[in-house]
């Protein structure tokens, strides 16, 4: 059939080179059009749900917020994980999803479970679904500043909230632009209870009397004089006035009484959850730009510079948008990276092909071929949505030596053609049908081969399958388009491109050296079979060795670029202090000379995405252009000299890449390598095995931090309500509570409406009722009877330790102990850590220990790679059969394999790399084209062998071991010229990638290890070791 179809295209050119420039056309606009961004979107498909409940402890929230939403959650068709987190006044579920479930289905099977649980509620907690974003959603972000001091930072605030967010959230592509830090504004009403009680009013009657002095009304229309005129009452509350002026009533004397007379009514901050802060120079303002699910980031990122260029003008006098963290350097310094490495290889392939076939315009033929193969990937890419990026061009770039070898091996075969028989007008295309015919079918097998060898990387799932699935893609579209266009257009262009003369393989020097070093080794190889394959064997046991001193890891870490700076402070810390640390990190990371901005964030943003506690500090570091770096300066010692720099007391220091760091915490929650996850059902007990992990991991070898969160170390006032002497005066536990949740925590009663702006209006007692637990419990309380008493007369006020926030998975609550690691991998520092724990760690029964983070990922990775790699030789094997139908030339090929994995070993080894997700990619890479040059030199051998067969049978003489010999000399000696250049063009080829530095060179350098290293024994291999193996089989074939 493979024939037929080089028949075909060869008298039918015409038809075949229109399709061509179709297939070019297309591409173009594929190329043009195709979304581009830095990394594949590694995160699950989640939905989060976030409810409000202002002024609840954690414990609160837990118990009548979070626990009832995550057991419903639990029975969503197709989640995974339900993940709760409890803060002060706020509840966070994460609902994780299997890999293969739609975003947008998840999100209305979520709303339709959370309408059955949302009555169960507390009529203050409203749910709502975070936005139709992912981990990867944090494109930029960016700090609103005034270098004038014309503006505090609730001006900003307001600039941001009511003018910035909602012009941004008109730019294509993005979900969602969050506030984070500065203050809001709040009218703050300070009610005195002395004068409360004086004037016999109580504290209910104030909230009823704002809310009732703060609305607007509309009465219809009066029609006059023929017109209509619309009837409006205003009554909205505007500033600080209006609130003084609402009436409460009259006083003994008949005279009216106001807020005024017993209240003070202010402006101030609203209590705040998350602070940002920029160089250390001090508080700001900042906001964060979430993309929505399946956007394309970069052009996001442009609509959203172009917006803010065009905001400028509105923004008032003195105020800057300052960006402090932005990815599109990141997307085009990767893809950049990759496209150049892409030029380079194609640059050194048309290098090969002309050094080896000394003939310029054979060497077009097979460059050609390369674009058209790259633009057909880009079709599919484009119809299929895959994102242009550092793993999709990757796949095309370990793609392009193997794609090279069937227009090689073709050309190589027409010259030899050709060296025969003169070329003339008349038989011109019968040679090109014939030469192509004689290699076309082997040659498209053995490509087949490549391309189906790389389908059992579509079978890994989760982070691991995400990120390497667009490289299975493109290598796949892009090998089966070069098989594809080697049977049909390749045999066309050589029928016009290969004209002229044409130097003999005899005469071209590269050749010459080949052959001459070659064929000596060869002759000695035939003489001793038994002795190659023994010392093969040797080799190959010998080889394997460095396999125990190979670590391993689940993705090589990627350069980023910007680095986040994220300690851990201890839990119960105020919000002055956490400003006072974040703004003293700041600036000690700014006196590093390379660092270009730095801002941090400590708490969290006014967004679902983001569930960070008061005690956890974010900070984003942009560096400058590495040439106004330091000489000798690398990322590796900024990280280590920051590290020197910033020491804290109580502070644990973790440097992370942004990206990842954000897409494993919203996976595993875990923000280090590696984790430990304590499940149970007391926080004391969790808290106890917790502090144990870290006392025994702290001294073991390869910890750089480790810290157990201190999951009951928040420190409470508790108000314990005694029932019987409260209903002693006629009071309820509500009535009491009321009173607590007001006066102390402050409600939000109202908000007032200016323009477009809205501002909450707080009530509470003056700051002096309510400082220390002894004032507390002198707090007045106004009985249903008139009676004045004190809280303390009706409860317990007492100091006590809690929760300082809940998480739980799948309802089970639990604490996390953070681990981060140093001059180790993860495989080998979890191995040893996990033998320690078992030794020295008692636990209580109920209670569980679970490792998390890299470790959960690179397990799960190793099971599906276990019976991937099996699959993959099965494949092969299937394929090998289908093309040589004889068992024995299979397992020829298939015995040879380990020999051609030493090479990937020994590489890895000499590296210093790790074993990791891309190392694997990088032997199924190895099996499919090592498995190809077997192919090429197995069908010279038999083609040889056949010709010598045919010409002793005609000429009707003994076939002796001699010629068996001489067969095997011909078929491998002479032949070595296409198998070195296919060999070249993939190592020399990969070579880019595997020395490349730039981002995205860490993954793209580990998957390129195996394929070189391998390369370099599979040609040993097929040149010395299969034709050893091929004589004695056709020896004991032949009865020799």
């Amino acid at each position: 059939m493979i024939e037929r179809i080089i028949h075909w295209s060869v008298f039918n050119r015409f038809f075949v080179l229109l399709v061509t420039l179709v297939i070019v056309g297309t591409g173009i606009f594929a190329f043009k059009n195709t979304p581009i961004d830095a990394i594949p979107d590694l995160s699950d498909v989640q939905v989060i749900i976030k409810t409000s409940y202002p002024g609840q402890a954690p414990q609160v929230v837990e118990d009548q917020v979070t626990y009832p939403l995550t057991t419903a959650m639990l029975s969503v068709p197709g989640a995974r994980t339900v993940r709760g987190y409890s803060f002060f006044g706020d509840s966070y579920v994460y609902v994780i999803f299997d890999d293969d479930t739609d975003l947008y289905w998840a999100r209305s099977r979520v709303l339709e479970y959370l309408s059955q649980v949302a009555a169960d509620l507390p009529s203050s907690a409203k749910p709502q679904l975070g936005p139709d974003a992912t981990g990867v959603g944090w494109v930029y972000l960016y700090a609103l500043i005034d270098k004038t001091g014309q503006h505090d930072i609730s001006q900003l605030r307001s600039i941001q909230d009511w003018f910035l967010k909602y012009e941004l959230q008109t730019v294509a592509g993005v979900s969602e632009v969050a506030a984070i830090g500065g203050m809001v504004k709040q009218y703050q009403i300070s009610v005195d209870p002395d004068k409360l009680r004086a004037y016999g009013i109580p504290l209910s009657l104030i909230q009823t009397a704002i809310k009732q002095g703060n609305q607007e009304v509309g009465a219809s229309v009066v029609e006059m004089a023929e017109a209509e005129y619309m009837v409006t009452a205003s009554g909205y509350i505007e500033d600080v006035e209006d609130l003084e002026a609402i009436p409460l009533g009259m006083n003994a004397k008949g005279v009216p009484l106001q807020l005024k007379d017993v209240a003070d009514i202010n402006l101030g901050p609203q209590m705040r959850r998350g602070i940002v802060e920029l160089n250390g120079e001090g508080e700001t303002v900042g906001g964060v730009v979430v993309m929505r699910f399946g956007a394309n980031a970069q052009q996001t990122i442009a609509g959203v510079k172009e917006k803010l260029k065009s905001l400028q003008q509105g923004l008032p006098d003195g105020v800057e948008v300052i960006t402090v963290y932005d990815r599109s350097g990141l997307i085009e310094r990767a893809v950049d990276n990759l496209w150049s490495k892409l030029i380079e290889e194609l640059a050194v392939v048309a290098i090969v092909c002309v050094v080896f076939l000394f003939h310029v315009r054979s060497s077009i033929v097979a460059v050609i071929s390369l674009p058209l193969g790259i633009l057909v990937s880009f079709i599919i890419m484009y119809f299929q949505g895959i994102n242009a990026n550092i793993m999709s061009l990757g796949g095309i770039a370990i793609a392009i030596g193997a794609m090279t070898d069937g227009a090689i091996v073709m050309i190589e075969n027409m010259h030899k053609h050709m060296e025969k028989t003169p070329l003339t007008e008349e038989n011109r295309w019968q040679i090109v049908a014939k030469s192509a015919s004689e290699v076309g079918p082997a040659l498209f097998f053995s490509l087949l081969i490549i391309t189906v060898s790389f389908m059992p990387v579509f079978i890994l799932e989760a982070q691991e399958g995400r990120m390497f699935s667009p490289l299975a893609y493109t290598k796949t579209y892009a090998m089966a388009a070069s098989a594809g266009l080697a049977i049909t257009l390749v045999p066309v262009l050589m029928g016009y491109f290969i004209r002229g003369k044409i130097i003999s393989e005899r005469k071209n020097p590269v050749n010459r050296a080949l052959i001459a070093a070659y064929m000596p080794l060869l002759k000695t190889v035939l003489r001793f079979p038994k002795s190659t394959l023994f010392a093969a064997l040797v080799v190959t046991l010998i080889g394997f060795s460095p396999l125990d001193k190979i670590g391993s890891e689940f993705i090589p870490p990627l350069d980023e670029g910007d680095l986040m700076y994220m300690p851990t402070t201890y839990p119960g810390i105020s919000v002055g202090k956490a400003r006072e640390i974040l703004q003293q990190t700041d600036k000690l990371i700014r006196t590093i000379p390379e660092v270009k901005t730095v801002f941090g964030k400590v708490g969290r943003a006014e967004t679902a995405t983001d569930p960070a506690p008061l005690t956890m500090i974010e900070t984003f570091i942009q560096f400058k252009p590495e040439a106004q770096w330091r000489a000798g300066v690398t990322k590796d010692t900024i990280r280590k000299e920051l590290d020197a720099i910033v020491r804290f007391p109580g502070l644990t220091n973790a440097w992370v890449m942004p990206i990842k760091t954000r897409i494993d915490m919203l996976a595993t929650g875990i923000k280090t390598p590696v984790g430990i996850k304590i499940a149970g059902s007391d926080l004391k007990v969790i808290q106890s095995i917790g502090l144990d992990i870290e006392n025994i991991l702290k001294d073991q070898p390869g910890t750089a931090s480790v810290y157990s969160e201190r999951v009951a170390g928040g420190r409470y006032i508790k108000v314990d309500i005694n029932r019987n002497k409260a209903a002693r005066y006629g009071l309820n536990i509500a009535d009491v509570q009321q009173v607590v949740a007001t006066a102390i925590g402050g409600m939000n009663v109202t908000q007032t409406v200016e323009g477009l702006e809205r501002y909450p209006v707080n009530l509470r007692y003056p700051q002096d009722y309510r400082d220390s637990p002894e004032q507390l419990k002198l707090l007045p309380i106004v009985t249903p009877a008139g009676q004045r008493i004190s809280l303390a007369d009706v409860a317990d006020v007492y100091v006590e330790d809690g929760p300082p926030s809940i998480k739980s998975e799948n309802a089970r609550i639990n604490g996390w102990s953070l681990i981060d690691i140093e001059n180790i991998d993860v495989g080998t520092y979890v191995e040893q850590a996990k033998e320690r724990l078992a030794q020295e760690l008692v636990l209580p029964s109920g209670y569980s220990i679970t490792w998390a983070g890299q470790y959960e990922y690179m397990e799960r990775a190793k099971a599906k790679l276990i019976y991937v790699l099996p699959l993959t030789l099965a494949i092969i094997i299937i394929l090998l059969y289908l093309n040589f139908r004889n068992f024995v030339e299979v397992a020829i090929i298939i015995a040879t394999l380990p020999l051609a994995m030493i090479g990937g070993i020994w590489l890895m080894y000499l590296e210093g790399f790790n074993f990791s997700v891309a190392v694997g990619v990088g032997f199924i890479a190895l099996a499919g084209v090592a498995v190809e040059i077997g192919v090429i030199m197995l069908v010279y051998l038999n083609q040889a062998f056949k010709e010598t067969i045919e010409q002793h049978q005609t000429n009707k003489l003994p076939f002796t071991m001699k010629e068996l010999t001489h067969a095997i000399l011909q078929g491998a000696g002479m032949r070595v010229r296409p198998v070195m250049m296919t060999v070249a063009t993939v190592i020399i080829g990969l070579l880019p990638i595997l020395y490349g530095t730039g981002t995205g060179s860490e993954v793209m350098s580990r998957i390129a290890a195996p394929m070189v290293g391998g390369m370099v024994s599979a040609i040993l291999l097929t040149l010395l070791v299969l034709p050893a193996v091929y004589l004695l089989w056709r020896k004991s074939q032949l009865k020799l």
